[in-house]
């Protein structure tokens, strides 16, 4: 009996095997998709939901049977957010773990710091959420998953400055203050010639360093400048102590905020919690946005969260993820191969369909299309997530199109 049993197990063990290789999934060798993620240091709040928003993806696409019949893989390092690990990710991804697709980096200073060498290997890739990246290098085989549009320059700051200058009464000054590194230069850049533009006199402009903690002192200098405005460009450490520093010394511009990063992290805003209230801020994904499948992958993505004790809610950087393998995916099915100077041109002739809507890339491998708001914080009275959560609190207000409500001015008034 144990004989006849051991060969019936046997059998169905072949039988197992056999089904398993008859599998496209399983008959050929992984697709190896490499990239680099900031796991730790400023970038990690963002970067582990970013991972997460990816390996959906890539449970998705290997559901479907992978790319071309060959189950997705990935290969990633943490880039510790510092821009000069990227190349040396990037060499180690490409020279020695030998993958055959790229994504990445996330973060506008990493992207900087990888272009020049992947500009050298002419290898393509999808950078994630960087701010004008490209726009000196030029490279044409990168491709810029943040909806900014061509000019993303001054795209970035021109619902600010627009907002500013609708109020009553007018403002007449401003002071502008960024990270002194690649993201802080390029908004802070954006934002001085949208300054200018609107005829505001502009009375203080300085970067701090990145690795600045202590920003009373910075914010004290911007309140003796006395401007009628604030635009800031921080990193999301920078953006609590920013707003701390505000809070802590009373000071009350008639309107601030601008691009500050840590405004979209679930985990930072409810440090924060009602000191965010009256902050004016670019946002890249909203509650309010339903594109086809970005509903659902949200609820799944919030699920896994809560199990993972990473960022709960996930809106302005899981969508982007996401839409990033899925540009990738269309493009390898529309060329039926991997090879990257196909894919780039393919990219730069086609639409794609995507959780974030629909994208054409154009100049410098950004959007054709901007798609973006600005959002201000009102009535929040505790951190907890529920309010955290509620679009009531974090109401659209630009552009007219899509606005919820009124920005509440002076900044004072949002205080009370």
């Amino acid at each position: 009996m144990r004989i006849i049993m051991g060969k019936i197990m046997r059998r169905i063990v072949i039988a197992a095997v056999a089904l398993l290789v008859a599998w496209p999934g399983f008959a050929a060798d992984p697709v190896k998709i490499g990239f680099s993620m900031g796991l730790t240091g400023g970038n990690a709040p963002n970067g582990k939901q970013l991972l997460e928003a990816l390996e959906l993806w890539r449970a998705d696409v290997n559901a479907k049977g992978g790319l071309l019949g060959r189950p997705v893989s990935f290969v990633y390092y943490d880039d510790q957010t510092q821009p000069p690990n990227e190349q040396a990710i990037y060499t180690k991804l490409i020279e020695i773990d030998k993958v055959d697709l790229l994504l990445g980096p996330y973060g506008t200073n990493q992207i900087a710091a990888a272009l020049p060498f992947l500009a050298q290997t002419k290898l393509t890739t999808i950078g994630i959420l960087g701010t004008a990246a490209n726009h000196e290098i030029h490279y044409p085989n990168y491709f810029a998953m943040i909806p900014l549009g061509e000019d993303a320059v001054h795209a970035f700051s021109s619902g600010f400055f627009e907002l500013a200058m609708a109020q009553k009464p007018t403002p007449k000054t401003v002071a502008i203050v960024g990270a002194d590194a690649e993201f802080g230069k390029n908004s802070t850049d954006g934002a001085r010639d949208n300054a200018k533009k609107a005829g505001l006199d502009i009375v203080y402009d300085r970067r701090y360093p990145p690795n600045t903690t202590d920003f009373t002192p910075i914010v004290r200098a911007i309140q003796a400048a006395n401007p009628d405005v604030v635009f800031i460009a921080s990193y999301p450490p920078d953006t609590v102590g920013i707003v701390r520093a505000v809070s802590e010394i009373g000071y009350a511009p008639k309107m601030i905020g601008g691009t500050m990063i840590g405004l979209l992290a679930t985990p930072l805003k409810m440090q924060m919690g009602p000191l965010m209230n009256g902050y004016v801020n670019n946002e890249i994904f909203v509650p309010a946005f339903d594109f086809p499948g970005s509903r659902e992958l949200m609820k799944r993505y919030q699920a896994v969260a809560a199990t993972k004790g990473i960022d709960p809610l996930g809106y302005g950087f899981v969508p982007f993820g996401y839409a990033a393998g899925q540009v990738l995916e269309q493009a390898v099915a529309g060329t039926n191969g991997f090879d990257h100077q196909k894919l780039a041109d393919f990219m730069r002739s086609h639409k794609f369909s995507t959780v974030v809507g629909d994208i054409e890339f154009g100049k410098d491998g950004e959007w054709k299309t901007p798609r973006f708001v600005f959002t201000q914080w009102q009535g929040l009275t505790a951190k907890d997530l529920q309010q955290i959560g509620d679009p009531k609190h974090q109401v659209v207000v630009w552009p007219a199109a899509l606005k919820k409500g009124d920005v509440i001015y002076p900044y004072a008034d949002a205080k009370k």
